[in-house]
């Protein structure tokens, strides 16, 4: 039976080490290529754009402060549930005490933080994305 697993006597692999020339007949010289016009937006340009820069600049004027305010509320309800026991437990009324109600709060202001953003950009963000859409030359609902 043949065995796979070793070369058969005579093969190029083992007398040269390299792999065999798979094609070696006369290539056709190379045609020159042809620069491609671009068929659709210049996205380098736009990217590069004073409107561009200004939509990320406004895009980044709400969504920085607010991770950071968000994140700052989350991490000081996680220390206080891992160092404040007695003031996590303090009850405010029946059996609901101040962590239940952090806890609670974490989930509010995760919808609160989302209803601002929403608002934010359907007044500031998307009027000018709709602009630069326009400009390229991009129906409106137009994905990349």
């Amino acid at each position: 039976m043949y065995d796979v697993a070793r070369p058969a006597a005579g093969n190029p692999m083992e007398e040269t080490g390299r792999m065999p020339a798979l094609f070696t007949g006369d290539r056709p010289p190379a045609q020159p290529r042809r620069p491609v016009p671009p068929s659709g937006p210049d996205y380098p340009a736009i990217q590069a754009s004073r409107e561009f820069v200004s939509l990320r600049r406004r895009f980044r004027a709400f969504v920085f402060p607010m991770s950071l305010a968000f994140f700052a509320w989350y991490m000081t309800y996680v220390l206080l549930a891992a160092y404040a026991h007695d003031f996590m437990s303090t009850k405010v009324f029946g059996q609901v005490n101040v962590g239940m109600l952090l806890g609670v709060g974490q989930f509010a202001s995760t919808a609160l933080v989302t209803w601002l953003y929403l608002r934010y950009a359907r007044r500031h963000v998307d009027p000018r994305v709709a602009e630069l859409r326009a400009r390229a030359g991009l129906p409106e609902g137009t994905r990349r």
